[in-house]
């Protein structure tokens, strides 16, 4: 039998790392995530992520992820595989509607796909961009999700800014962390271009191909922004969970900065 290398790393062993790390019973946690940069044996795989960060958060705390589901965005901007423009009406016409309970996640990870599913988890209405959060302000954060400019003030970010919230990134950096899309918002730069989003959706149980007004996103210059932040401020906690390399981030606080970071660095 060959033998197995490595350590098994088990939700007790999770919820220590969390805590060691800064993360707080009552904290409202915004968690982006890769389950592979943990180790290789993980003792329940997401399930193991989810309930540790939920034990430590107890009862007041607030767990929230990014769902987004992009495949449902409008086809001409499909570049990942992209499709023959003749597509296009036909696959406006006929693509299954959002429903939170239905549509998967894409580029999102295992863990917040699992997450999602869990009982006493809620999903928010946004067809391209939507969170999931479960926990004491979980409704809260959820119910205010406006269609137009989906990171936006009435985007879960915004919520989370307002309760003073935290951002957990598990083995990706800061070009994963998508609080700095409400400091792309609020920002003020000559480039800042606004786009006409689409997608499918259920307007009084019919279903419809529903426009709406959003930014051209962009995270290219996140990763700098992140790094910035950390040297000069000093106040993003470091640490591992297993063998993941984290970073515990306020969010307010680098919202704050990346809105004036922003109206600098871009033209």
């Amino acid at each position: 039998m060959e033998e197995i290398q490595g350590t098994l790393i088990t939700a007790d062993r999770l919820a220590a790392d969390f805590r060691q790390l800064g993360v707080q019973e009552g904290m409202t946690l915004l968690l982006h995530s890769s389950l592979k940069s943990l180790g290789q044996w993980v003792a329940g795989g997401p399930v193991a992520v989810i309930l540790a960060l939920e034990q430590v958060l107890g009862e007041e705390g607030t767990l929230v992820m990014p769902t987004q589901s992009s495949d449902l965005t409008d086809p001409s901007g499909w570049s990942r595989p992209p499709v023959p423009e003749a597509w296009w009406p036909e696959i406006r016409e006929h693509m299954p509607a959002y429903d939170p309970d239905l549509t998967p996640i894409r580029g999102m990870g295992i863990i917040p796909d699992c997450f999602r599913k869990q009982r006493g988890v809620r999903r928010s209405s946004h067809p391209i961009d939507s969170f999931a959060a479960w926990g004491k302000h979980r409704d809260v954060i959820i119910d205010s999700h406006g269609l137009e400019y989906a990171f936006g003030e009435r985007s879960p970010l915004a919520r989370i800014y307002e309760l003073g919230g935290s951002v957990l990134l598990l083995g990706v950096d800061h070009g994963n962390n998508t609080s700095l899309h409400l400091a792309e918002h609020r920002a003020d730069y000559a480039g800042k271009q606004e786009v006409i989003a689409g997608a499918p959706m259920l307007v009084d149980g019919v279903r419809q191909w529903v426009e709406f007004s959003d930014y051209n996103w962009n995270s290219d210059d996140f990763a700098q922004l992140g790094a910035d932040f950390d040297k000069e401020t000093g106040r993003i906690a470091k640490g591992f969970i297993a063998a993941s390399a984290a970073q515990l981030v306020p969010q307010r606080e680098i919202v704050d900065y990346g809105v004036k970071w922003l109206e600098r660095r871009r033209r």
